[in-house]
């Protein structure tokens, strides 16, 4: 394996699966071997209130610390989020935003920005739950960082016992994957 650092924010409103997407890519990094911590933040309402999760994945180096301030990814599923988080993205970083989160692109220069329809994808499976996934489906096809079978392979110890969620995020990764 070659030496990486990645810093991946996951932010949107509670219910949105921002902890849930954050749990799946640490997971998917500890089954890959990497250097991985996963910190959550969400209000006390959980949800409906904010949240976000972050995740930093690299190797062969240790992580010293867990809270990321200048994201390398940034996953935005709202507009509040995309508000308080487009400025912190570092320089050549990833921004992946729900379309339902903002209806023109957001601008930031020296970051590639890419608008995806997650909650169009979720309501065409019809589990508005699933949009995080859609996300993530697209993150694996743009930054490679984990194949969509790696992702698919961690949801069972995510969603343990709850195989239809695991069938429909499934199927959410898949189509994410396919939209980009």
């Amino acid at each position: 394996m070659k030496a990486f650092k990645e810093s991946i924010l996951c932010a949107g409103h509670g219910g949105q699966g921002i902890v849930s997407m954050g749990k799946l890519l640490a997971y998917a990094g500890m089954q890959a071997g990497y250097q991985v911590t996963f910190f959550p933040s969400y209000g006390a309402e959980v949800r409906g209130g904010t949240a976000h999760s972050m995740v930093r994945i690299q190797y062969p180096e240790a992580i010293a610390n867990p809270v990321i301030t200048h994201p390398t990814v940034a996953i935005i599923m709202n507009k509040p989020s995309l508000d308080k988080f487009l400025g912190r993205i570092a320089p050549g970083g990833v921004l992946l935003y729900d379309a339902a989160a903002a209806e023109k692109i957001p601008e930031k220069t020296g970051v590639t920005i890419k608008k995806i329809p997650c909650t169009a994808i979720a309501l065409k499976l019809k589990d508005k739950r699933v949009a995080n996934m859609a996300a993530l489906g697209s993150l694996s096809k743009i930054k490679g960082l984990f194949s969509l079978q790696e992702l698919i392979q961690c949801l069972p110890f995510i969603f343990s016992g709850k195989q239809d969620l695991i069938e429909k995020n499934t199927e959410a990764l898949r189509q994410g994957f396919n939209e980009v």
